[in-house]
């Protein structure tokens, strides 16, 4: 199941979450296939000004950081490269068409691997 957390300048996120978790279903769509949209889950963090670093001090306008929760064993398919480069380009192109392009250069999207057999949901642990 694909996840995304997205931390973004919470002025950038004001009215904006709808489209944006809209935009984010459709990027992982369009590499996973239409069965993955029901599965998706977005999670927009709005961070106040302020209370983002970088280089030692607040930063200005920081751009989207987005942890992509993943199952594990994607990282060992042989078009592995290839995939989580269309998940990268796809949602540096959903946030940019929502937030603006000016956050384009900083967008970073970090990919974390669940082993399977290490995500329950319901409290039910989910198998392969």
């Amino acid at each position: 199941m694909p996840h995304l957390t997205v931390y973004a300048p919470e002025p950038a996120l004001a009215d904006r979450e709808a489209p944006l978790i809209a935009a984010l279903t459709d990027a992982v769509v369009e590499v996973y296939g239409e069965w993955a949209r029901e599965i998706a889950v977005v999670l927009l963090i709005g961070v106040p000004p302020g209370r983002w670093g970088l280089g030692g001090k607040p930063a200005e306008s920081p751009a989207p950081r987005v942890t992509f929760g993943i199952r594990a064993s994607v990282f060992d398919r042989p078009d592995a490269s290839e995939i989580l480069s269309r998940l990268t380009g796809g949602v540096t192109e959903a946030i940019v068409s929502v937030l603006g392009d000016h956050f384009r250069p900083g967008v970073t999207v970090e990919f974390a691997g669940a082993p399977d057999g290490r995500t329950g949901i319901g409290g039910v642990l989910v198998s392969p």
